[in-house]
């Protein structure tokens, strides 16, 4: 048996205990963790500086060293997380569509755990503790497979997740770690359908092309947006420009921050306007024809570059912003269609039909009507966390919480039925 096989067979085991574990224990257990993290966070912060230091020295993106970082603020937020985790309603053991049959047959759909997760991703500690406080939450069990730029982060995140486990006396098994970075183990993880019930990848398009293409586990794909907003000439253009500027620059590196602003031809006049509140923000602009003659002269400082052919289907990650101008609402629609990754879209307008017509046309995961982008979060919709935001069709759309870790059995009762 491979450690990998090993580790399944273990996170296995430990989902099973998780399962019939009661909430009161599955809270104590995320807010014995939560105390960790505080009790820890020199050593996090330590193991985290290794990371960096690394980082730096093969010269990283500032978006990339921006997802590598942790700080006093963001372990406390750590922590924060975990303890609202806590206070969410626990779905297992929820009984749904309750029905007596002709037969009488009692019948319903009862949540319960999936089982066990394989959680695949890149440059991002946070998601240890998000993955593993919700997790927990649900009675899943979790290997984590995180980047090779993470690793001294990760080891002490786990490390203390599982002190946390067994001082609570649930099998510390129940969130395991791959700690090497030789990438064969992901194909190995792939194929560990005995033990692991659901893969989820958080990275770029080539993970989730590798997952797609590897495993023969259910895939959840997600995690990568080229997200777009398209301004019509009724929206309030001064609050529109909050809006636009907060979707670019609250945190670029995100994969629900803004990378394309689509502006009908009747509302040019938005483009020098908020070109003048991004320069100060220090983002860069890529623009097409239509957008450069539209801006005119470009504010001082602000680079500003034709749009290549590549543009539209690049997610930043970073301050930049490719600007296009369309026709209308149709030519934005197919816009979006041709080059949206399903994460989140939106429209700026004060026009009611507009705004209907634009939901029901773009299949995003998340649509939105006057609002950053940016709240595509499991936190932000009440979630607590998530473990990704999912941009297909199956089993579940948007931020993944707590219900999103769920799947159900149907529960019939009878009196001794008997079927004729």
């Amino acid at each position: 048996m491979t450690t990998l096989q090993l580790m399944g067979q273990q996170a296995k085991a430990a989902s099973y205990v998780l399962a019939a574990t009661t909430t009161a224990d599955k809270n104590r257990a995320l807010l014995a963790i939560a105390d960790q993290l505080e009790a820890s966070e020199a050593a996090i912060l330590a193991a985290n500086a290794e990371d960096l230091a690394i980082a730096d020295g093969n010269g990283v993106s500032p978006a990339l060293r921006d997802r590598l970082l942790l700080n006093s603020s963001r372990v406390q937020g750590l922590a924060n997380d975990l303890r609202a985790v806590a206070r969410l309603a626990d779905p297992v053991g929820e009984e749904l569509d309750g029905k007596v049959l002709d037969n009488g047959l009692r019948l319903c759909r009862r949540r319960v755990p999936i089982g066990v997760l394989g959680v695949i991703y890149e440059a991002r500690p946070n998601v240890t503790i998000d993955i593993a406080g919700l997790a927990l939450k649900t009675g899943n069990a979790a290997i984590l497979r995180g980047g090779k730029e993470t690793i001294h982060s990760n080891r002490i995140l786990v490390e203390l997740i599982r002190t946390a486990l067994d001082g609570c006396g649930l099998p510390a098994d129940a969130v395991q770690f791959i700690d090497s970075p030789d990438r064969a183990l992901v194909g190995e993880l792939l194929k560990l359908d005995k033990y692991v019930d659901m893969i989820v990848p958080r990275g770029g398009a080539g993970l989730h092309q590798l997952c797609k293409e590897q495993s023969t586990i259910p895939v959840i794909t997600g995690g990568m947006g080229i997200c777009h907003l398209y301004i019509e000439p009724s929206a309030d253009f001064a609050r529109a420009i909050a809006v636009v500027v907060n979707a670019k620059v609250q945190r670029p590196s995100a994969c629900n921050a803004l990378d394309t602003l689509l502006v009908r031809q009747d509302a040019v006049s938005f483009v020098p306007q908020v070109a003048a509140a991004l320069a100060a923000k220090g983002v860069e602009l890529r623009l097409t024809a239509e957008a450069r003659t539209a801006l005119g002269t470009p504010p001082a400082g602000m680079v500003v570059a034709d749009a290549g052919p590549e543009d539209f289907d690049t997610e930043w990650l970073g301050l930049v912003l490719g600007i296009k101008v369309v026709a209308d609402i149709d030519e934005a629609i197919a816009h979006i269609r041709a080059h949206s990754c399903d994460h989140s879209d939106g429209i700026l307008t004060s026009d009611v039909q507009s705004a209907e017509h634009f939901l029901n046309q773009v299949n995003s995961a998340a649509v939105y009507v006057n609002a950053s982008t940016r709240f595509t979060d499991g936190g932000q919709f009440g979630l607590g966390a998530e473990v990704a935001v999912s941009t297909q069709k199956l089993h579940a759309r948007g931020p993944m919480g707590l219900t999103e870790l769920t799947t159900y059995k149907w529960v019939a009762r009878g009196d001794y039925a008997t079927r004729r």
